[in-house]
């Protein structure tokens, strides 16, 4: 069996304190990387993330901070990588050491810009990392209801099966559930999209459209995250499985879901600028949005639902014009 030795978060936002609280509850100890040294010493003073997740308490004694992500990755041997995707390169261009033999998982649900590379395949082809050292975390799951300790269900997925049911065993406990996936690039990839389609599912509600349209919109985004998935990544797959189905409903959905808030303030007229200062946090999805668009314009997937989004987000078509579009061409 496969051992993920030393664990290590690279992140500070609400996704990776989670993360870390599930991960020490079963390991003890964890390396910890956040980028400022000021908000690693507010963590260290309170024993809590001073930013997100206030309510989370750690052991201090139980982790090492550093803001030095070499320093990082020399000392541990499974990186959790819980940054938001526009941030990754900036965080990895300090790198001096090398994380080819590194067990890199990434919890990232987003495309690294510039690339259109979901994290999986840029760390492949920029850092060398094999694939089979390659791992993704899948949802359905909000932080804030982890922090609670709600029961919540995760997918590790792998190529090396070996290597995601040994991360499992960082996972699993009283709340949490997993289970194992060989399909990495296919979860990464819909947990960009779900983004996507929880925007225009905010955007409907902030239109007023009510319940009945918005399972017809969501049955739709399934069609088509899942016409995507079949020609980007072919593969045995079940739509149905919570990683795929699950956590595009929770996204859509939950108010919990920053991607649905952000919709829904574009909805109710707010511009992007003006909704992305008002969040304070990171809306995946905008960026998402323009990243699968670049993408989709090789791949030529019948994609009507990602188009009127990135209309509305960086077109300026009014959503009221694009989303009566949309609906005309619901079935």
């Amino acid at each position: 069996m496969f051992d993920c030795g030393k664990i290590a978060i690279i992140g500070g936002g609400s996704w990776a304190t989670a993360i870390a609280k599930i991960v020490i509850n079963n390991t003890k100890h964890i390396g910890w990387y956040m980028r400022r040294d000021d908000r690693i010493s507010d963590f260290k003073r309170l024993g809590h993330n001073p930013a997100y997740l206030t309510s989370v308490h750690f052991n201090i004694d139980d982790i090492f901070f550093t803001s030095d992500i070499n320093e990082i990755v020399k000392n541990y041997d499974t990186l959790v990588f819980v940054t938001p995707s526009p941030y990754l390169k900036n965080h990895l261009r300090k790198l001096r050491v090398p994380i080819r033999d590194k067990f890199i998982i990434t919890a990232i649900k987003g495309i690294v810009p510039d690339e259109n590379l979901v994290c999986s395949e840029y760390f492949h082809e920029v850092f060398d990392v094999p694939y089979d050292n390659l791992a993704c975390i899948g949802g359905p799951s909000h932080a804030e209801e982890v922090a609670l300790e709600r029961l919540s269900y995760l997918t590790v997925a792998c190529s090396d099966k070996d290597k995601a049911e040994s991360f499992t065993e960082a996972l699993k406990g009283r709340y949490i559930k997993t289970k194992t996936s060989s399909d990495v690039i296919g979860i990464e990839y819909g947990s960009v999209l779900k983004n996507v389609y929880a925007i225009a599912a905010g955007i409907c509600a902030g239109l007023k459209y009510g319940d009945n349209f918005q399972a017809v919109l969501m049955s739709n985004s399934l069609q088509e995250m899942s016409r995507f998935l079949t020609c980007v990544h072919p593969t045995q797959r079940k739509m149905e499985d919570s990683a795929y189905i699950g956590d595009l409903l929770v996204t859509g959905y939950s108010n919990f879901s920053r991607n649905r808030t952000f919709g829904t303030m574009i909805g109710k007229g707010y511009s992007v600028k003006s909704a992305q200062m008002e969040m304070e946090m990171v809306a995946e999805g905008y960026y998402g949005t323009k990243c699968m668009k670049e993408i989709n314009r090789h791949m030529h997937v019948n994609m009507p639902i990602l188009d009127a989004v990135y209309n509305i987000l960086y077109e300026r078509i009014t959503p009221q014009v694009e989303i009566k579009l949309l609906t005309d061409s619901f079935r």
